[in-house]
């Protein structure tokens, strides 16, 4: 019983019957010499550990509890050592309770009363979830650990494993493989399973024009490109427990790009861009890449070439967002690893059904982060909707992985994955400075600086150190003019204006129109200065 509860030595005892009178003694006996028959209800009942104690029956000194620490599966199986998303620790303090109104005809109480009717409910009710328009397919990953911990035990023996895909190491009852495998050592087969639940509800750019940057280089080249995501995580009210990622720039890495295909190149700055982040309190929080092909040039069209019918997303692609997520992990103080999936998502750009450019996001199954970290996952040459399971070899043994479909007859059996439908795992120089700075006047100094590409180019050309840029990330994070015009006169920004003119560059300068008279719009009364010919409040003209 030890062994398979992964029970401490100490802290309970076996019964036979619920009075505890008939306890069963720690020691080597057979079952039939203590009088227990197949089909008998034994009894764990939790006892707290006394000071130092010798069981007569085993043989075997009992430490002081207040010295020894017990990893008792009994008792708890979190890990609080684990240091969660911020997220993640708000939604654990959240109830998650779904609270319904009053119902004006059902509903025969008080204002202050509660019935079956109006009473709040779980945040994993699935009828409440899909007659929801729209209905929500997936729960949120919090509402998912909810389910699990919301039995009569309330989940003390829930615990979080990832599927292991490679043979367990150490086994001496046998040779290595492939000279020889046991029960023990082998892994299990796997059935591919819908995924219930998802890490990340909602992915939301924070405005239009990260994406409308993004897609430039395809508009004027109309190769594909590629970028990473950076933002920042929170709850998202909309779905019960559910979890927002918010996009706020995208930053695009070296690459070879042509019409279909990207390479990615070594990024010698990769680990200033994640410190530049950092200061402004960003991380890496997805990829995102287009597949578009134009359709009409003269009405900027683009070919539908995903969804309904067609793939969403490709063996290839499914592959890449596992190696991603894999590298992102989620952490999980309900973990046996301390981390459980992946928040980590996947956005593409293509063309919909109505010939318009479309984004969607998606995540690929944990199962599907398994396979790939386990290298058991190859995609097929001639479908981009199909992978393939990897044969077993002299090197390496894989698992049988199976899916379920319906055959002629529309009954539901297994098939082996090879091959496996995808849909089974998803869910510069100074020129170029001045250029860019000469674009913004002197008063638009904080809304220039705040584009990430432009901080990672003035960090990574060593133009200003990372550790002279926490100022003005400070000030960028708070969105203080006030501040940011102080950096602007500081010792850091003067050194590049300095360069600047030494590269024959003009600085930064006031905008002259800054120096023009006030004028009043006749519309709205509002006090305008410059020469624009349009109110800067009611957009109206100025004559």
């Amino acid at each position: 019983v030890r062994n398979t509860l992964n029970l401490a030595t100490v802290g309970w005892s076996l019964y036979k019957d619920r009075q505890k009178n008939q306890r069963i003694a720690n020691s080597r006996k057979t079952l039939s010499s203590i009088g227990v028959k197949h089909g008998d209800l034994l009894l764990l009942h939790e006892e707290p550990v006394a000071g130092s104690s010798v069981d007569s029956d085993h043989g075997m000194d009992i430490q002081d509890s207040a010295a020894t620490t017990v990893n008792n599966a009994a008792t708890s199986l979190t890990n609080s050592a684990i240091i969660e998303d911020e997220v993640d620790i708000l939604l654990s303090k959240d109830d998650g309770l779904i609270h319904r109104k009053r119902h004006p005809q059902l509903c025969r109480h008080g204002p202050l009363g509660k019935c079956i009717h109006c009473s709040p409910l779980e945040p994993f009710d699935e009828e409440y979830l899909s007659n929801l328009e729209p209905p929500i397919k997936h729960l949120s990953f919090h509402s998912h650990i909810r389910k699990l911990r919301s039995g009569v035990d309330k989940g003390k023996f829930t615990m979080l494993e990832n599927v292991v895909c490679t043979i367990t190491p150490g086994c001496k009852e046998h040779p290595p493989w492939p000279n020889g495998i046991c029960t023990k050592c082998q892994p299990n087969a796997i059935t591919l399973n819908r995924q219930r639940y998802r890490h990340v509800d909602y992915i939301m750019f924070q405005n239009s024009k990260i994406m409308e940057n993004f897609l430039n280089y395809w508009r004027n080249s109309g190769c594909q490109r590629l970028g990473y995501l950076y933002g920042y995580y929170e709850p998202h009210r909309d779905v019960p427990l559910g979890i927002k990622t918010v996009v706020v720039t995208i930053y695009e890495p070296p690459q070879k790009n042509t019409k279909n295909s990207i390479q990615l190149l070594e990024d010698t700055n990769a680990e200033t861009v994640d410190a530049v982040a950092k200061l402004i309190g960003l991380r890496k929080v997805g990829w995102i890449l287009t597949d578009l092909l134009p359709e009409d040039v003269q009405k900027g069209s683009v070919q539908h070439t995903r969804g309904g019918d067609m793939h969403l997303m490709s063996a290839e692609e499914c592959m890449m967002a596992a190696n991603f997520q894999n590298n992102y992990p989620n952490p999980c103080k309900y973990a046996r690893d301390s981390s459980f999936g992946s928040k980590f998502v996947t956005v593409i750009v293509s063309g919909n059904s109505d010939n318009a450019i479309d984004i969607h996001g998606y995540q690929v199954s944990n199962q599907c982060m398994s396979l790939v970290r386990d290298s058991c996952l190859i995609p097929t040459k001639d479908d981009p909707t199909l992978a393939y399971v990897k044969n077993s070899t002299n090197t390496q043994y894989v698992p049988d992985v199976f899916y379920k479909m319906k055959d002629e007859y529309n009954n539901e059996r297994l098939a082996l994955g090879r091959p496996l439908p995808v849909e089974y795992l998803l869910i510069d120089n100074f020129t170029v400075l001045t250029k860019y700075i000469e674009k913004y006047s002197n008063d638009k100094f904080l809304e220039m600086v705040s584009d990430f590409h432009f901080l990672t180019y003035i960090t990574t050309t060593e133009l200003i150190k990372l550790e002279d840029l926490r100022p003005l990330a400070t000030a960028i994070k708070n969105e203080a003019v006030l501040e940011a015009t102080q950096y602007k006169n500081g010792k850091a920004w003067q050194t590049v204006e300095q360069l600047m003119q030494a590269n024959d560059m003009p600085p930064l300068l006031d905008d002259p129109s800054n120096t023009s008279q006030e004028w009043s719009c006749t519309h709205c009364t509002f006090i305008n200065t410059g020469s624009a010919e349009t109110c800067e409040m009611c957009s109206l003209p100025r004559s």
